[in-house]
């Protein structure tokens, strides 16, 4: 097979409310709507596109780990510590549910955040590699 996989283009969140939850989308992350209705959302984010579907009450994009962790099942990134407090400082001023800024024991730095329907997120200080080369992005210092 010479063809690969060569990136994450949409990601599906399960939420209870399209239109309040495309809303809070809209507002708080800054994400673009494209589409919506009665069952789904479309939303531009993060250079990829985010379908809100409407899900059943209690259903989420959360996980627990075999330790008994909530995990999440997206990390958001920034580009250094800075921009990682900066975003963190901005959520928490839009009322946002945010955790603090932890040390996980590998590089970076990382905080969780919860949309409207509580799914969990991450965003970890370490922009990729590859993304920072294909958009031309300086290293932050």
């Amino acid at each position: 097979m010479n063809e690969k996989l060569i990136r994450v283009g949409t990601t599906y969140i399960p939420v209870h409310d399209v239109e309040m939850s495309s809303e809070w989308y809209v507002t708080k992350l800054e994400a673009e709507l494209n589409y919506k209705d009665e069952d789904k959302a479309i939303l531009n984010l993060a250079n990829q596109s985010i379908f809100l579907v409407k899900s059943k009450e209690n259903e989420s994009a959360n996980f627990i780990d075999v330790h008994g962790n909530e995990r999440f099942s997206l990390t958001f990134e920034v580009d250094g510590l800075e921009a990682l407090e900066n975003v963190r400082g901005e959520f928490l001023h839009r009322g946002m549910k945010v955790g603090e800024i932890e040390d996980r024991g590998h590089s970076g730095r990382n905080f969780v955040f919860y949309d409207v329907d509580g799914n969990k997120f991450d965003v970890w200080s370490e922009l990729s590699p590859t993304f920072r080369e294909k958009y031309l992005i300086s290293e932050s210092k």
